[in-house]
């Protein structure tokens, strides 16, 4: 009796561990997709992204023009909310612009959380957010 009862019991863990483990369901929302177009790109005096499928970024600070590589990275960043994103190899132009304020070209990390892109520099600040519009 006292073996069925310990059997029992390793079965009913196994089967709680492997619930717990196991991948998210169908209900679960899935991460959001980083590639795509980030902040309005006909608009050459305001920011924005587009992260290609391939891995590469390019975009404007408003002023400058960018271009380096993006990957989605459940490691990146201490931001508790959205699907994370890490930012490398980002080179920028260095045009004097009056009266705009250049803050994506110190972008290092993002997070997705539905259709925003939250920006954070090196320092883990945010530094603004973009709307995806494609």
């Amino acid at each position: 009796m006292h073996r069925w009862a310990a059997v029992g019991m390793i079965v009913l863990a196994t089967t709680v561990l492997a619930a717990c483990a196991g991948n998210a369901g169908p209900d679960s929302p899935a991460a959001a997709d980083p590639a795509g177009t980030w902040g309005d790109t006909s608009m050459t005096s305001e920011p924005s992204l587009v992260l290609s499928a391939d891995g590469k970024l390019t975009g404007t600070d408003g002023c400058n023009r960018l271009t380096g590589s993006w990957n989605a990275d459940e490691h990146t960043g201490d931001h508790a909310d959205g699907s994370p994103i890490a930012f490398a190899d980002v080179a920028s132009t260095r045009m004097m612009c009056q009266d705009v304020d250049t803050w994506l070209s110190n972008l290092a990390t993002g997070t997705i959380s539905g259709d925003t892109l939250t920006v954070f520099d090196k320092s883990g600040a945010e530094i603004g957010t973009l709307p995806r519009t494609e």
